[in-house]
């Protein structure tokens, strides 16, 4: 039980009530205020000035994610060589058929170790977010999307019935293709390399709790299609996985890009659209 009593401007106290250790629910009870800051309280004229002044600062970031978006897109990729085999709902499947008639493939890591009852809650977190509208908007602009786990396929569907999601999941158990993309790190199978760290610089950045053992990571990755091959084009890792939120955030991660008349570099799709993100077929 809380109350929230009147306080100077900025700040409201937030009275909670207690149990004392032991107690029964409801008896010997106390009293704790918690002061908690809110914003400051300013006069329209005033909020107008540092809200533009924001919005300046608003601007040249988005100027510069449309440059840092340009720079991902003129990345090089890289040809995969080596045989996937996944496990789907219908059986084996390679990296290629993941796309369907689509260009691009989006795949997100799913931390979830084949001991694992369940699937890692913060992954099931941004699972829950997609929606069927997004994917088709993704589809809208000839990109797919598939989670992938190394967890075996009876886990993967049984979890996924129990959260009563739709979307395409894929098993990698049994593949390189987890520790090959550096999201299953075990010293045992490969050298251990994560967001683009090897263990000494892992050790440099604080990072070095992440060697003490095996361990499943979140990331995602996107590739390429061309005729029968497919490419690598980007990965990310850690919170760089924070990016993908919106078709637009996730469509920005890949080679395409958005497809639309303005982006560079030029030449990457047959028919660019306009900048309306209505995503019509």
């Amino acid at each position: 039980m809380m109350a929230m009593p009147r306080c100077p401007s900025g700040v409201t106290a937030i009275v909670v009530e207690v149990n004392r250790p032991g107690s029964a629910p409801g008896r010997n009870r106390h009293e704790t205020e918690i002061a908690m800051s809110l914003p400051a309280v300013t006069t329209r004229e005033r909020w107008l000035i540092a809200r533009r002044e924001l919005l300046t600062r608003e601007k040249e970031l988005t100027g510069q994610r449309d440059a840092l978006n340009t720079s991902r897109r003129e990345l090089p990729m890289v040809r995969i060589d080596k045989d996937y085999i996944f496990e789907g709902p219908d059986g084996q499947v390679c990296l290629i058929d993941m796309f369907g008639p689509s260009r691009q493939l989006v795949v997100q890591h799913v931390m979830y170790d084949p001991a694992w009852e369940d699937a890692c809650p913060s992954c099931s977190a941004g699972l829950d977010g997609l929606s069927a509208g997004l994917l088709a908007h993704l589809r809208a602009r000839e990109t797919a999307f598939a989670a992938v786990s190394r967890a075996p396929y009876a886990k993967i569907a049984d979890y996924k019935a129990r959260r009563g999601w739709d979307f395409a999941w894929y098993s990698s158990y049994g593949s390189d293709f987890n520790y090959d993309f550096h999201v299953s790190l075990d010293a045992s199978v490969a050298p251990i390399m994560f967001n683009y760290r090897n263990e000494a610089e892992l050790k440099e950045a604080g990072m070095g709790w992440i060697l003490d053992g095996p361990s499943e990571q979140p990331g995602l990755s996107c590739f390429l299609r061309d005729g029968d091959a497919v490419f690598h084009t980007y990965s990310t890792f850690g919170r760089g996985t924070e990016q993908g939120g919106g078709a637009y955030a996730v469509l920005d991660m890949t080679a395409l890009g958005r497809q639309e008349e303005w982006e560079e570099p030029k030449g990457r799709v047959d028919t660019a659209r306009k900048a309306i993100p209505d995503f019509a077929e």
